[in-house]
């Protein structure tokens, strides 16, 4: 297996203000709208640009969903910016109501999204945000793994009619995807071919994927790593593609167990090619207050735990 190699490193966020900053140039019905975190979420540059289509709007963000509702009447592509516990949580019901009922061509860009916002404790750190947009009927959700995906995520999703969810992180991460690559929403990233167990993998995981498939290489198991950067539409083909040919899969997502990804290809699996299933992610708990490599590694969230899910999984293929 030939291992990617970073390009270097950093934060996803950054990606989305830097693919902002590019659509604000190239398309002037993109507009931009804040609760109150410009800075958090790198729209600043966007913000000097064009200040003229820039709304901060304070600390209101169910005002600022029925805000860029509005906007789309009028043509407008409306981008909001804020962290991803209230990006989702905190305005449910103005994305189900005024959103994702009405189809109307809103992007919800959510930074500091799981575990790794860190020191902001359980109250920020938002684990059940993929499950509650992807219940959602009309709603895009997608999950990048670096700063290049992000910019290019951000770019596809301005030519996508539709709302959308986009969910990104604020540590500084391998960068490790073609600068170049183009974003096909719905399409999955095969970044390592394998024959002995599929790794699903989104966000901040995937390169922990790479990771353990590297381990796992050493040990003579040769994985097949998928990048599953796209909850909904999520590319069935490919996931049933690749469990034909290995027989056994893991997950691995910094989200709640229920309603991640993992449950979305246990639906999958279960309905049309029936595996032996691991999955890697937080267990029906709630985050704290900590460094965030410690609370991966509290919460499981580390290469080390996707090497012994692919341990596991091989010896029930083997059994089944």
């Amino acid at each position: 297996m030939k291992t990617p190699t970073p390009l270097d490193h950093k934060d996803t966020r950054s990606g989305f203000g830097a693919g902002l900053l590019e659509l604000g140039k190239s398309n002037p019905n993109v507009v931009a709208l804040t609760a109150d975190l410009a800075g958090s979420l790198k729209m600043t540059d966007f913000q000097k640009a064009f200040p003229d289509r820039f709304f901060q709007v304070g600390v209101a963000e169910a005002n600022m969903m029925g805000i860029a509702a509005g906007l789309t009447i009028g043509g407008k592509i409306p981008f909001t910016g804020t962290f991803a516990n209230f990006s989702t949580g905190r305005v449910y019901d103005q994305i189900r109501q005024s959103i994702a009922y009405s189809n109307k061509n809103v992007k919800i860009c959510a930074s500091h999204a799981g575990l790794t916002l860190g020191e902001d404790g359980a109250t920020h750190q938002i684990l059940e945000d993929l499950g509650l947009m992807k219940m959602l009927p009309n709603m895009t959700v997608i999950s990048p793994c670096d700063y290049n995906q992000t910019k290019a995520a951000t770019l596809a999703i301005a030519e996508f009619k539709g709302p959308v969810y986009l969910r990104f992180g604020r540590p500084s991460v391998p960068n490790f995807t073609s600068p170049d690559s183009k974003f096909t929403i719905g399409k999955a990233d095969i970044l390592c071919e394998g024959k002995d167990v599929s790794i699903f993998a989104t966000g901040h995981l995937v390169w922990k994927a790479i990771e353990a498939a590297d381990v796992l290489e050493k040990a003579g198991i040769n994985a097949e790593v998928i990048n599953i950067h796209t909850i909904k539409p999520i590319d069935k083909e490919a996931i049933l593609t690749s469990i034909r040919k290995t027989g056994c899969a893991v997950t691995a997502e910094e989200h709640q167990l229920n309603g991640g990804l993992g449950d979305t290809i246990a639906q999958i699996m279960s309905r049309y090619f029936p595996t032996p299933l691991e999955m890697v992610g937080v267990e029906d708990t709630f985050g704290e207050s900590g460094k965030p490599e410690e609370l991966m590694e509290k919460y499981g969230l580390t290469v080390e735990n996707i090497v012994k899910k692919v341990w596991k999984v091989i010896e029930r293929k083997g059994k089944s």
